[in-house]
């Protein structure tokens, strides 16, 4: 009762901003943590573009290993934000913040131009070419010619782009009225000679549909669908899936498997890569670069 009036207003309107559309309840009240949220996101906004500039935005690969044959089918480039006072800034804490402030496009185009260039990097050492994904936030689709700076930024690296593939999560097949724009910047990418997969595959509610309606060339299966392949209904959903894929000519990557069992059963219902830390972690390119050594060597 003893603050300000304009305190208790920045409160109040700070507590309404703050009610999420689930929530149905007729009063909102203030927390604390509501101010200091705003206060991190923020600071991390004026963070952002010297992060840019000074390179604190690293590229992470973690493998992609085949199922049937063992070997190293690809990688995909995580981001990692590493800042020199701050240290190690986690991906839940700033993915959702430039989401929702269009950021992300930024940050997309930064990390595709790191891989282009780890890409001429091994190609210029005559190291073995892995074809690397990189992660396309739907905010790219809001435009009809998002694909026009990655072509230009593969151009300049001399990079084929059939070495990339861009990797589309479920959520931009959700708003309808965007989907004639998204069947034709996947059109595009074909016709540009990139690959284009399917991550979070089976966690929304209209992804057989999006199989029949776009051409994808891969989809990523969530570690959510083996936690209890124990189950044969897990087991035959499961193998349904992967069927599926192979019979239209889709690739299938499994996502977060962590043991034996999964392993041997993958095998058996036919998918094609793993993407695990039961393989590896997400690695900075040059120690990636030592476990891919290390493994081909042994």
């Amino acid at each position: 009762p003893a603050a300000d009036i304009t305190v208790l207003q920045d409160r109040a309107k700070t507590a309404s901003r703050n009610r999420s559309a689930a929530e149905d309840e007729h009063c909102k009240f203030y927390d604390a943590a509501f101010t200091q949220r705003l206060l991190r996101e923020r600071e991390l906004n004026d963070l952002f573009e010297p992060s840019l500039e000074n390179g604190d935005f690293q590229v992470f690969l973690q493998p992609k290993v085949g199922v049937n044959n063992d070997e190293i089918g690809g990688a995909e480039a995580l981001v990692r934000w590493i800042h020199p006072a701050q240290g190690v800034i986690f991906p839940s804490d700033f993915i959702p913040l430039f989401e929702k402030n269009g950021r992300i496009r930024s940050l997309d185009l930064y990390m595709f131009e790191q891989v282009c260039k780890t890409l001429r990097d091994w190609a210029d050492r005559g190291r073995q070419i892995l074809p690397i994904s990189v992660n396309l936030s739907r905010e790219h689709f809001r435009s009809d010619d998002a694909l026009r700076p990655l072509q230009a930024i593969a151009s300049r690296y001399a990079i084929a782009t059939g070495w990339i593939e861009l990797e589309l999560t479920e959520s931009i097949f959700f708003d309808a009225n965007s989907l004639p724009n998204v069947d034709k910047q996947i059109k595009r990418m074909h016709e540009l000679g990139f690959h284009c997969s399917l991550d979070d595959f089976g966690m929304g509610y209209s992804s057989l549909s999006l199989l029949m309606e776009f051409d994808i060339d891969a989809i990523k299966l969530d570690q959510s669908f083996f936690k209890d392949i124990a189950r044969p209904r897990a087991r035959e959903v499961i193998s349904s899936i992967l069927q599926l894929s192979k019979s239209i000519g889709t690739q299938t990557v499994a996502e977060g498997v962590k043991n034996d069992r999964q392993i041997a059963f993958l095998t058996e219902a036919g998918c094609d890569l793993i993407q695990s830390y039961y393989y590896s972690p997400p690695l900075p390119v040059a120690e990636f670069e030592e476990w891919l050594a290390r493994r081909q060597s042994s």
